[in-house]
Parts: structure tokens; C-alpha cells; sequence
């Protein structure tokens, strides 16, 4: 029976956001949270390492699978605790993993992308889970021999697997807007946009938690896109005029005060749409008490803007924790071809009939992206001896 806690419809119930604040070319809408948990808290885990080396669980392990990546933080997650105590009881220098040298280069050993820690308390490493899980989709490779996949492909399958991000460090842009702009009273999370285009979302549960863990969004990863729209100077300041005709007294501009933050709110949801609102095929990661960990991505279509995540739930389903990447073009034509091949067990024809091409024209696909070292030489070299002949 598959548990009603995984999302399906990613939705913002239980937050609301305020006026968005701009920087050049960045917007940055804060979330905010009226109703508070208690119970379920969030600190940060500094790693000094150039890169970690994390082992992976499930069915990937046991092929001694490793997932590697510069890891600057984990997370710290507890529950089921008194607010005072969620805090004070947070082992935030807990041994975790061990530090080794690869040659010059310090290297973390991380076990597991989620590790528990105490009965209500575990690790993770924010959006490296997310990542983690869509690099691993249909990894295996072809599960039937068929004749034009390389004698690697259906032995080790797409092993390495590997997508490049930006960091968030990167950007100067983004470093000053994060620098600069407030924080409110009732804020647990932001949505940052480039050029109007989101790049990424993050909420926890708790006010308290998001004051300090504001900066680590300049130590996370991004899609291309945050470097992007360099020719932009910056991004139109939005604003909703009050409508003084409706204003008599203090109780008039108290209600028209309101209206006009929800219709901000309806607006930046709006902005949001790829995201919010959006069917989402979702994975669970870990049960921790009345919450359940998940990550999970968007569609995959080509033509359509795509995110991948992480998110907790409560036993209501009211989102308590988020953390959202942005893929890009190239990445989501990745994802969602490897998804046409697993569909059709990797079968060449059935996938082109099935995507409206010829076999000629998806061997070249598969070879544009990044995906030629699967099939052997001599089925790219037809492709190629035929895409000649067409011209």
C-alpha cells in the first residue's frame, strides 16, 4: 500500500509569501509560516573537506556504487523534542564519517545520504539527495542483451553517471542579495529567481532554524541557469499600488493593506507555477516519526521547466521542510531520454517509433547527450554513415 504522505501535487499550504525584494538581477520572495512546529528542527553541519565520498544503500550498494561531490554542510534534522530541547540536544559535532587524503586533497567519507544518528535524530545532506536520486534513475543500463549496447553498457550499465552545477558562491549577485536584503519575523524560507526564472526553493519549519541556515543557500549548488541572463541588469521592481479611494480610516488601510499582500502572494505563486502546483513523481527516503522524508522531481518534459527536490511532510501533509534544484535544458533531456529508454527496455526501434524519429536520428540523440559510450561502435558509425548520405 503506498503511503498517502507522498506528494503527488507539490502545494504551498500552510505558507504564504511576502513582497519579493530585488537585487540586479535577482528576486527573492521570503516564505512565511503562521503556524509553527515545535517539534521538528533543523541545524547545519560544517564540512571542511574539498569533496566527499558518500556509499549508497538499497539495491545500488551492493555494486559498490559511490556518489562523489563537493558536500561543504549536512543536516541536521530532530523531532519529537520540546523547542528548547530540539536545539540543545542537537549534536552538531557528532563523529561523522571520517576524513581521509587523496594524495594533497582532504576527502570526507560519508556513510549513507540519510543516517540516523539517535532514536530522533538524523543526517542529511541537503539536495545532494535529490541529486543523488535522479542520477541513479534507470542506472542499470539495458536488463536485455540486446545486440547494439556495448558489452560495458550491459555489465556496469551508466556507470559514471555525472551532472555538473554551479555553486552558489559563484554568483557575486547572489552573495549581495543575501547579504543584504532582511529577513522577517515569521520567514522559514525563500524563493530565488534569476531573471524571473526560479532557480530554486527552500522552507523549513521553524523561524528560528531559517535565521540560521539563511547563508548556507550561497554554499549550495544551482542550476546554469544562476549565471545566466549576465546582460540583465536588473530585474523590474513589482508593486501593487492602494487604492486610496477605498481608504477613509485606519481600519480601511489595514484592510486594503491586506488585499494587497495577498494579491502579491497569488502573484508570486503564480511566478512559481513551474514549481507549485505541479504533479511530481515521488520517492520515500525515511519515516521519522509523524514525518516522512521524500524527494522527488517534476515531469521531465522537454518542453516544459523542471525541478528536482527534497521535502518532509507531517502526518496532514502540510510541507515542513523543501529544498528544490533547477535543471537545466541539456540535463532535462537527459533525464527524460533515459526515461523513454527504460519505458521501452531500451529497445532502439520502440523508442524512436515511440518519440516520432527514425533509429538514425536517436542513436545521434543519444549520442549528443553524453550517452554514445553505451551503444556500440558500429551502431554509431551507421548513424553516422546515414546522416552523411542525408545531407
Amino acid at each position: 500500500m503506498s503511503d498517502t504522505r507522498l506528494i503527488r501535487r507539490l502545494e504551498a499550504h500552510g505558507l504564504r509569501f511576502a513582497p519579493a525584494q530585488a537585487w540586479n538581477r535577482m528576486r527573492l520572495v521570503p516564505v512565511l509560516r503562521d503556524e509553527v512546529r515545535d517539534d521538528l528542527r533543523f541545524a547545519r553541519r560544517e564540512y571542511s573537506e574539498w569533496a566527499a565520498v558518500v556509499s549508497l544503500e538499497g539495491e545500488l550498494e551492493g555494486r559498490g556504487l559511490k556518489y562523489i561531490s563537493y558536500v561543504p554542510h549536512g543536516m541536521v534534522v530532530s523531532w519529537g523534542q520540546r523547542q528548547a530541547d530540539a536545539v540543545y540536544g542537537t549534536r552538531l559535532n557528532a563523529r561523522d564519517g571520517k576524513k581521509v587524503m587523496a594524495g594533497p586533497v582532504p576527502v570526507r567519507l560519508l556513510h549513507r545520504m540519510v543516517h540516523r544518528e539517535d532514536k530522533n535524530q538524523l543526517r542529511m545532506l541537503p539536495l545532494h539527495l535529490a541529486m543523488e536520486g535522479f542520477l541513479a534513475q534507470h542506472f542499470g543500463g539495458p536488463e536485455i542483451a540486446w545486440s547494439e549496447y556495448s558489452r560495458d553498457a550491459l555489465t556496469y550499465g551508466l556507470n559514471p553517471r555525472m551532472e555538473s552545477s554551479v555553486p552558489g558562491w559563484l554568483s557575486s549577485v547572489l552573495d549581495g542579495a543575501l547579504r543584504t536584503f532582511e529577513v522577517h519575523e515569521k520567514q522559514v524560507g525563500l524563493l530565488l529567481f534569476n531573471a524571473d526564472e526560479l532557480l530554486s526553493a527552500f522552507v523549513v519549519s521553524h523561524p528560528d532554524d531559517y535565521r540560521v541556515l539563511h547563508r548556507t543557500l550561497l554554499e549550495d549548488f544551482y542550476g546554469e541557469l544562476l549565471l545566466q541572463y549576465g546582460y540583465l541588469q536588473e530585474v523590474v521592481e513589482l508593486w501593487t499600488p492602494l487604492d486610496a479611494k477605498r481608504v477613509s480610516s485606519l481600519g480601511d488601510l489595514r484592510a486594503e493593506v491586506t488585499r494587497m499582500r495577498e494579491d502579491w502572494g497569488a502573484f508570486l505563486g503564480f511566478m512559481a507555477g513551474g514549481l507549485f502546483g505541479v504533479e511530481v513523481s515521488s520517492q520515500k527516503v525515511y519515516e521519522a516519526g509523524p514525518y516522512l522524508l521524500q524527494r522527488f522531481h517534476t515531469s521531465l518534459v522537454p518542453s516544459a521547466e523542471n525541478h528536482l527536490g527534497e521535502a518532509i511532510v507531517d502526518k496532514d501533509g502540510t510541507l515542513q521542510y523543501l529544498k528544490t534544484y533547477r535543471l537545466s535544458a541539456a540535463q532535462t533531456r537527459r533525464a527524460y531520454l533515459l526515461q523513454r529508454l527504460a519505458q521501452s527496455r531500451w529497445n532502439l526501434d520502440e523508442v524512436a517509433e515511440h518519440m516520432g524519429s527514425t533509429r538514425q536520428e536517436l542513436v545521434t540523440r543519444i549520442q549528443n547527450a553524453g550517452f554514445g559510450y553505451l551503444l556500440k561502435a558500429h551502431v554509431l558509425e551507421e548513424a553516422r554513415r546515414l546522416a552523411t548520405r542525408g545531407r
